[in-house]
């Protein structure tokens, strides 16, 4: 009776020690994850979100977070087709498209699309002048966008967006741009008070020209002004402002005129 006891307590501790061995564990992959299943060392698939059972001794599941995440590239130093040396910063828009050849297929999937962030800026900027990089900033970030995409696929990645977001010239630049722009403004600032000038002496022509066709304008004008104030006294008679060569079309008429009437002798 001993023996058969004894056999039957070493069967249910083996039992009980294989039980522990092998027991399965359970592993949640929640919404914004995806699970990698791996047996014995080799993928076995890829796991949508849920509960999921793993037998530790022989298999694990690996979690990756799948939601759109913002990389920033920092500044750049990179020279333009010209020789100028110019700082350019990104910031890009990734996700996780293909989770098992985004683990599988290099070994940090960051690093890789930082890295081919930095070589097609490279690219583009060694391909213009700091002319046209200037005038063409709004393109600098699609054009990376184009130029990263496919390799960025081919790890499992998806590049949504590439924006620039800073671009810095050197300190001797800026100060040449800065007195570009003042003198471009000086010289609007000239236009504007030569045109200002001009259409001020184009009015004084006209209002000379009225009133030497009306010279009663003048009258009424001075009456106007001394209206607005009080405690003037004003003589009116003959218009002395009358113009000069209006009063010597007056005398040289009242002369024809005499002349005409005056009686032979």
């Amino acid at each position: 009776m001993n023996l058969p006891l004894a056999i039957l307590v070493v069967a249910i501790l083996a039992a009980v020690a294989a039980a522990a061995y092998w027991s399965p564990s359970r592993v949640t992959v929640y919404e914004f994850e995806r699970g990698l299943r791996y047996r014995r060392g080799r993928f076995a698939g890829t796991l949508p979100p849920g509960t999921h059972w793993v037998a530790r001794r022989v298999g694990s599941i690996t979690k990756i977070d799948v939601r759109p995440y913002v990389l920033t590239v920092p500044g750049q130093e990179l020279l333009t087709s010209d020789g100028i040396g110019v700082k350019l910063s990104l910031v890009a828009n990734v996700e996780v498209a293909d989770p098992a050849a985004a683990v599988n297929q290099v070994q940090n999937y960051t690093t890789a699309v930082y890295t081919i962030f930095q070589v097609a800026l490279r690219q583009i900027v060694s391909g213009r002048s700091l002319e046209d990089l200037l005038a063409g900033r709004a393109d600098v970030g699609p054009k990376v966008l184009e130029a990263s995409a496919a390799p960025a696929q081919a790890f499992g990645l998806k590049v949504t967006s590439v924006d620039l977001r800073d671009l810095m010239l050197p300190g001797d630049l800026k100060r040449i741009f800065a007195q570009e722009v003042a003198a471009r403004k000086e010289g609007l600032a000239a236009l504007e008070k030569a045109r200002g000038e001009t259409a001020a002496l184009r009015n004084l022509a006209n209002a000379a020209r009225m009133i030497e066709d009306n010279p009663a304008l003048m009258q009424l004008r001075l009456l106007q002004q001394l209206g607005a104030t009080g405690g003037n006294t004003v003589v009116l008679g003959d218009s002395a402002i009358v113009p000069v060569a209006k009063r010597e079309r007056r005398a040289a008429k009242d002369k024809g005129t005499r002349s005409d009437v005056e009686p032979a002798t």
